[in-house]
């Protein structure tokens, strides 16, 4: 793996850890919800979850998933 495809895993991850942008954060909170992040810091104990799949591409439908 190269310099250049370890830089762009880290750009993709930091995208990703951003939820979207602050917009989208910011009109969660402002509809009184949580972020998914969030709600997982909640529900679990520190380092006791790891993330898989994080650079997948999830293909649902169902619920208006292909629309968010």
């Amino acid at each position: 793996m190269s310099r250049d495809d370890v830089h762009d895993l880290r750009r993709r991850k930091e995208h990703i850890l951003g939820l979207g942008g602050t917009d989208r954060v910011q009109r969660q909170h402002d509809a009184g919800k949580l972020t998914a992040r969030e709600r997982l810091d909640r529900l679990l104990d520190p380092g006791s979850f790891t993330e898989l799949d994080m650079f997948v591409t999830h293909h649902t439908r169902e619920f208006g998933m292909d629309k968010v």
